[in-house]
Order: C-alpha cells, then structure tokens, then sequence
C-alpha cells in the first residue's frame, strides 16, 4: 500500500486556484495525495465560477471552505505548492523540505473561459505530481 503524501495548496484567496487543484487532487490522485488548501488572505467563499468549472469535469468540492493559512497546516504537509505568484522563499521563514511554487494565474473576476484555462492548467500540474509521487513510490528505494 502506498502511503498517501500530503500536499497543501497554497493561494492568496483560497477561492479559486487551491481550491480547484484541491478538488481535483482529491477526484483523480487521492491514492497518493493527500490534498488541502489554504489562502494567504481567505476570501470566505468559493465562488460560483470555481465551483461551474470543476462540475463541468464531474468534479466535487464538497466539504472545501476558504480558510486560512495556519502554521499546523505547513507543519503538517510533506509538500507545499505555491500558487500565491510570490516566491515560496518569500512567504515562509522556516525551512520547507518541500516547496513547489507553481505559475498558475489568479481567475478570480473573469470570465468562465479563464476559470476553464486555469483549471486546465492545474489538473495537467495535479496529474504530473501525482505521475512523479507514483513514480518515487514505485522506485527500488521506495522500500
């Protein structure tokens, strides 16, 4: 059995972007991503559009909320993806094992094509981390 790593995404909002790779890591990786989110500054809600485009790929995001970035959440991720635009090194002061900062634009405001081009990008993002979780897991030194 492959013991599941635990990713936190990160954003500003915590309305959009993390809340969508969130979703979508908990729809199509769950056998090796444990997923949560959080914002710098929450938005206390998931808007409509985020929430559109995620069913359009038959994805739920029941039991997700807009919350904060609490310390326990860093302390307890094996994996942080930044998608806040400012460098991961920026935003946190203690040392991450590990820090991805992903460049996945803010849709928050525009159009239903823009959410749909962000979600694009981040589920190809969510497949490729999970591919290479799979990957270590199934490496000789997995062991």
């Amino acid at each position: 059995m492959v013991v599941r790593t635990k990713v936190l995404f990160l954003c500003i909002g915590n309305a959009c972007r993390s809340q969508m790779a969130e979703a979508i890591a908990r729809h199509s990786a769950s056998d090796v991503i444990e997923a949560s989110s959080a914002g710098l500054v929450p938005f206390g809600e998931i808007p409509g559009t985020t929430l559109a485009v995620l069913r359009e790929r038959g994805i739920s995001i029941d039991g997700q909320t807009s919350k904060p970035l609490r310390p326990e959440d860093i302390a307890g991720a094996d994996i942080v993806i930044n998608m806040t635009g400012r460098p991961g090194a920026s935003i946190f002061t203690e040392h991450l094992s590990r820090i991805e900062d992903w460049d996945v634009g803010d849709p928050y405001g525009f159009n239903l094509a823009v959410y749909r081009e962000i979600r694009d990008q981040i589920e190809a993002r969510v497949e490729d981390l999970a591919r290479r979780l799979r990957d270590d897991a199934d490496s000789p030194d997995a062991a």
